[in-house]
């Protein structure tokens, strides 16, 4: 009976090693075991594959022989047993990987050290996650200090104004291709902007000494567009001058030449003007020769050329042509911050033309900022200008502006003046109140609101509890 209670607990420590084995062998972090005087006892699968160690080399050995022959550079367990306590480093192995080391000595009953358990665990994912944010965020500031040198460029410009981050990244994006040959293709709705663009880009290229020729390719007529871009030799139709005529490419030569509206060039002149992109040459009507030109080719549009693509309206090869570099030129509600820099801008210029002095009214300013312009920077410089036209005195006041809709939806007050007498305070308070209202229901925080409408947030609560109280 005896022998067969040992035969029974010798099957269940066999079991229990068995047990523990397969526990160790398991893990995903690196097992490293020894005694109390550093020798090794286990070793499990996982440390093999972190370390590139065999544990065939390891078994039996010392740390500190391990140490000193240079199989291991540093020893979380020495560590351990030399403070008598636990300890955590962080090494690299040969294998390329990284691992956070933990070795966790155990005592007996007198406080003595049975054995110490080191723990690897493999963080190179982790590392070099960490390099990543490292570089992600040396990216992110040489961005933005690039977008401060173009901001700081900006500033006083009459001929360009960014301000907004949306735009800023455009030009950001303009600035890097300017100094390149590559065609860029500048998208966006109708007035936001993308001519402007062009003009940047090329003010800004190694071509700035040459020309910059302008194009709407759909204000030319049809049947004119082939001799208007490529030119034509003498003879070569009724009413031709008759020494013939250079195109606008040839006019372009080592300059830039700017096509507005691509999309609406006709189909038989997108194969030629896919031979001068590929050939670097034009064809004059009625002549016999080419002719080898230098420009290079900004396109602008606001339709969907995928689309035309899609729907054979568009040719597949000068899409891809074209659209080597493609840039959005973001509309101006979506860069509101260039509203007031670009009204500035523009009454500035009407006031050097028309000998004026008008200014933008705080009132008028907030309206500005309130109006989703459908029409974009085109629309804009319309209702300044005519808004310095109608205004009586110096200031420009919201009466002034020809806007008839705000983000919200609902119709501006244009003309409130509904009979012989106005209370001019009071009318400019319900203003004043109904911007403050949607300032705060736009931006949900009394600072941002407050910024929105250059108000101190000191002001803003004073003026917001003011116009609550008299609303009750």
């Amino acid at each position: 009976m005896e022998n067969d209670s040992l035969v029974s607990l010798s099957f269940q420590i066999a079991d229990m090693r068995e047990l523990f084995e397969s526990v160790l062998e398991s893990s995903y972090d690196g097992i490293y075991i020894t005694d109390g005087k550093a020798n090794t006892i286990i070793v499990n699968r996982s440390y093999e594959q972190i370390t590139g160690l065999k544990r065939s080399n390891l078994l039996g050995r010392n740390m500190k022989e391990l140490v000193k022959s240079g199989v291991i550079s540093q020893s979380g367990t020495l560590l351990a047993l030399e403070r008598n306590g636990p300890v955590t480093i962080e090494q690299k192995f040969n294998t390329g990987k990284h691992a956070i080391i933990t070795s966790a000595p155990h005592f007996d009953s007198n406080g003595c050290i049975t054995m110490v358990v080191t723990n690897v665990r493999d963080i190179t994912e982790i590392y070099n996650l960490r390099g990543q944010l490292a570089k992600q965020k040396e990216y992110t500031e040489q961005y933005l200090k690039e977008i401060e040198v173009l901001r700081k460029q900006n500033i006083g410009s009459e001929t360009f104004v960014a301000v907004d981050e949306n735009m800023l990244a455009s030009m950001l994006l303009a600035q890097k291709v300017a100094k390149t040959d590559a065609a860029v293709m500048l998208l966006g709705e109708t007035g936001a902007g993308k001519e402007m663009l062009a003009v940047y880009i090329h003010q800004n290229s190694n071509r700035a000494s040459g020309s910059l020729i302008k194009v709407n390719c759909g204000a030319i007529p049809a049947n004119l567009v082939e001799s208007e871009l490529f030119g034509y030799e003498k003879g070569s139709f009724t009413g031709a001058y008759k020494d013939g005529k250079p195109g606008l490419f040839e006019a372009a030569d080592k300059g830039t030449i700017f096509l507005d509206e691509i999309g609406d060039l006709p189909m038989e002149m997108q194969v030629k003007l896919l031979r001068v992109i590929q050939n670097n040459e034009v064809m004059r009507v009625g002549a016999v020769q080419p002719r080898k030109v230098d420009a290079r080719i900004i396109a602008a549009t606001n339709r969907n050329l995928e689309l035309m693509v899609a729907e054979n309206t568009f040719r597949k090869d000068l899409y891809y042509r074209l659209n080597v570099f493609p840039i959005t030129v973001p509309p101006l509600k979506e860069r509101p911050q260039d509203i007031l820099p670009l009204s500035e801008m523009i009454l500035a210029d009407f006031n050097r033309r028309c000998n004026q002095n008008k200014e933008l009214s705080y009132a008028a300013q907030a309206l500005l900022m309130s109006y989703d312009w459908p029409g974009n920077v085109r629309e804009l410089r319309n209702v300044i200008e005519r808004a310095a036209i109608l205004a009586e005195g110096r200031s420009i006041s919201p009466f002034d502006l020809s806007i008839s809709q705000a983000k919200n939806g609902k119709k501006q007050r244009q003309n409130i003046m509904t009979s012989d007498y106005l209370d001019l305070k009071k009318t400019l308070e319900v203003i004043e109140a109904d911007y403050i209202h949607q300032a705060y229901e736009k931006h949900r925080n009394v600072r941002r609101a407050a910024k929105s409408l250059a108000m101190d947030a000191a002001t803003y609560i004073r003026k917001r509890k003011k116009y609550e109280k008299d609303a009750d």
